[in-house]
């Protein structure tokens, strides 16, 4: 099997939901997704493991409970395993997350805003 490229832009223009990740590749055991946030999300964390955001276009804030870190696109930002955060994005913002497979989107917190696992686009 042949490897192929994976285009963002395009994969990005396939779905209009926020908060909801979409899984786009896998590599041994971790998962990149595409996800598009706008307004605030919840606080949470993730027990076992770090959390790896890339802004892909656009601005956000990941809130800690000592500050926030403001990025921007290019940027990135590994959360670690185990610190409660709170993302936000004032206009919409384009994100490659990248986290173990099966990595719920809301942590421990669960509730209205967990997402479908295993959606692929």
């Amino acid at each position: 099997m042949h490897p192929k490229a994976i285009n963002l832009q395009e994969k990005l223009a396939t779905f209009s939901d926020r908060w909801a990740p979409k899984i786009i590749a896998r590599m041994n055991d971790y998962h990149f997704k595409l996800v598009k946030f706008e307004g605030d999300f919840i606080w949470h964390r993730h027990e076992e493991t770090d959390e790896v955001f890339l802004v892909i276009e656009g601005k956000m804030s990941i809130a800690f409970r000592d500050g926030a870190v403001a990025l921007k696109a290019g940027e990135l930002l590994v959360v670690p395993k185990g610190v409660e955060h709170k993302p936000h994005a004032e206009r919409e913002c384009r994100v490659l997350l990248v986290e173990p497979a099966g990595t719920r989107n809301t942590g421990d917190a669960g509730g209205v805003r967990t997402a479908k696992n295993n959606e692929w686009v």
